[in-house]
């Protein structure tokens, strides 16, 4: 297994953050601050060299500083044992640029999966809360970084959906047209289907260990896979619904409409799951997304923290320091609003670490032992 570090980043004009130099340490590195001061917005600039996108799903154009005409993020990696430095930038206006080392991609996608990463952060609530679109990019996200094939069935499917939808508007009734639009997406929902099915098989019980490890034996959580497709073709399903499609105007069925149901004690998570069970479960969630991309990508993934202490009892608190304290996890960085957490978590581990205080977007280290440095 490879580890995967990020040594150092350069952040600029990244929301409010100016101007930022950091050096980071190879196990853990904290972030320190009140609300609203920045130290979400470090970790967010991490995801964006990951993902080429803000973990809050904003435009690209509300992320650059409102005085500013472009923002530049920079990463020094270690990765398999090579240097890497990435590198993405983007002037008002225009569309974003990513280099790998002096070389630019074509396409942004070909970058997806080279840093793998999973971030834990408070919009988590939405997996649980939001609508199936949720839940469906948690689970793409997970296959995708480790199935360049499946995403490649994803893109195809995505657009030939949006072609059939479009001749649905046109009022377009001639059925031979359909069956050529009709056949690709079948191929592409086959694909999607089984890979989403033996998916899940894998990711289930790792989820059920890791919510059982915070919250202890006394819950039962199970997750399981919606799909039309079940016990159908894509093709039938399409003729079958194709007089409905007219009417409502669009195609309603589909793996483009799959889900995953979360239950709690048999019963919807939604529903009954109180503040802390509901936290519990998306990190659990992302936890066991951790674990599958490293055994999938074979290198240790960056794991963000963003405020996961918030709305939990000690115990369940003590439970997650202990689950991360594990070795198995490689470089971390977290944001709290106070130290006490942070603390517990250094004392833990025993190891290298760093602490930053974040202030207005202004980050400045903290020195073992308590003051921040100048």
């Amino acid at each position: 297994m490879h580890s995967m570090i990020l040594e150092k980043m350069s952040i600029l004009n990244y929301k409010n953050i100016e101007d930022a130099q950091l050096e980071f340490s190879p196990k853990v590195n904290c972030l320190i601050g009140n609300n609203g001061m920045g130290k979400t917005n470090v970790l967010d600039a991490i995801y964006f060299l990951s993902f080429c996108r803000s973990c809050t799903n904003q435009t690209d154009s509300s992320i650059i500083n409102h005085e500013a005409q472009y923002m530049m993020l920079k990463g020094n990696y270690q990765r398999r044992d090579a240097a890497e430095v990435i590198s993405l930038s983007m002037q008002r206006g225009k569309r974003k640029r990513v280099r790998r080392g002096d070389k630019e991609y074509k396409r942004l996608s070909e970058h997806i999966g080279l840093l793998p990463l999973v971030m834990i952060s408070p919009l988590d609530w939405d997996l649980i809360r939001g609508a199936g679109e949720e839940r469906r990019r948690l689970m793409d996200q997970i296959i995708s970084q480790g199935d360049a094939e499946y995403l490649d069935c994803l893109i195809r499917y995505g657009k030939a959906i949006e072609q059939r939808n479009a001749m649905i508007k046109n009022e377009y009734r001639d059925p031979l047209l359909y069956e050529t639009v009709e056949a690709q997406l079948s191929d592409t929902a086959a694909r999607i289907y089984s890979t989403r099915k033996a998916w899940i098989e894998k990711f289930a019980p790792i989820f059920m260990h890791y919510y059982t490890a915070i919250a202890g034996e006394g819950e039962q959580v199970e997750i399981s896979y919606k799909s039309h497709l079940e016990g159908t073709t894509m093709q039938q399903l399409l003729s079958q619904n194709r007089e409905r499609d007219y009417i409502m105007g669009y195609t309603t069925r589909g793996v483009h409409r799959d889900d995953i149901e979360l239950l709690l004690d048999g019963h919807s998570m939604r529903k009954t799951g109180s503040q802390g069970q509901c936290k519990t479960y998306t990190i659990a969630l992302r936890l066991a997304q951790y674990d599958f991309l490293k055994s999938n990508t074979g290198i240790t993934p960056l794991l963000l923290l963003d405020d996961i202490f918030d709305k939990l009892d000690a115990r369940r608190v003590e439970s997650i320091i202990n689950v991360v304290s594990d070795d198995r996890f490689g470089q971390i960085f977290i944001t709290d609003t106070n130290r006490t957490h942070l603390d517990e978590i250094i004392n833990h581990l025993s190891g290298d670490h760093k602490m930053f205080l974040v202030e207005n977007g202004v980050c400045t280290p903290i020195a073992q032992g308590g003051a921040a440095q100048s």
